[in-house]
């Protein structure tokens, strides 16, 4: 089942407020990305982030889902309506990401 528009629109409009929030769609559903960072993303309408030490302190009693058959268990943030536990969660998260792959370039 892939996620609806309308749900997508509400979890970026919910993580507004910390600010560089961004999705991709991919196969049905929404990568999420931070600072340009991947924190996780919205699979049959549930928002996932990447169980970093910071998400899992933030949030002790998160259920851990699989976003998708074969993918590692995500966070599942049930929290969407406090926007300022959103930022939070977000702005305390983003050092213990990963920095993006870089692109390789094309070879002609």
């Amino acid at each position: 089942m892939a996620s609806r528009k309308e749900y997508v629109e509400f979890v970026l409009e919910q993580l507004s407020e910390a600010g560089d929030v961004s999705s991709r769609a991919m196969m049905g559903e929404y990568v999420i990305y931070y600072r340009g960072k991947v924190v996780g993303g919205i699979y049959d309408d549930r928002f996932l982030v990447k169980p970093v030490e910071a998400a899992v302190s933030l949030m002790p009693e998160a259920e851990y889902e699989i976003p998708y058959q074969g993918a590692k268990e995500m966070l599942l943030v049930v929290n969407l309506e406090d926007r300022s536990f959103l930022k939070k969660l977000m702005e305390s998260m983003y050092e213990q990401l990963p920095e993006p792959k870089k692109k390789k370039k094309k070879q002609a």
